[in-house]
């Protein structure tokens, strides 16, 4: 790909970024953040689908198939996976936007149990 100011500018907010995520506290804190924007959008998919009740089908197999894609690409593939140094030590960690991803797989997950409780008592 040819080199052009946009493909730099690119590159190197994806370097300033790597770098401020390697503090771990700032990894934390970004995965905190995606797992209540799950739960908050757990909420939020919950209501409006309540509204129209001939949504619910539609809705809960497009979340079935999100929350099966995320679960797929997190533990199924070679890019989710962390790397490996001796055979029973894992070293790394996976890459920020796979965890952020799982992260909001699980706040969703949550948050759909919480108002599945909600609606049940």
């Amino acid at each position: 790909m040819q080199n052009t100011r946009l493909n730099t500018l690119i590159d190197r907010i994806n370097q300033q970024f790597i770098q401020w995520n390697e503090n771990p506290w700032r990894r934390l804190s970004l995965l905190i953040i995606s797992l209540l924007f799950g739960n908050f959008l757990a909420s939020a998919v919950a209501t409006s689908s309540g509204q129209r009740t001939d949504l619910d089908v539609f809705t809960s197999i497009i979340i079935l198939t999100i929350v099966e894609s995320i679960s797929w690409l997190t533990y199924g593939t070679t890019l989710g996976k962390r790397k490996l140094v001796e055979a029973n030590a894992i070293i790394g960690q996976r890459p920020i936007w796979i965890a952020i991803l799982n992260s909001l797989k699980l706040g969703l997950v949550y948050g759909l149990f919480v108002e599945a409780f909600k609606l049940g008592s």
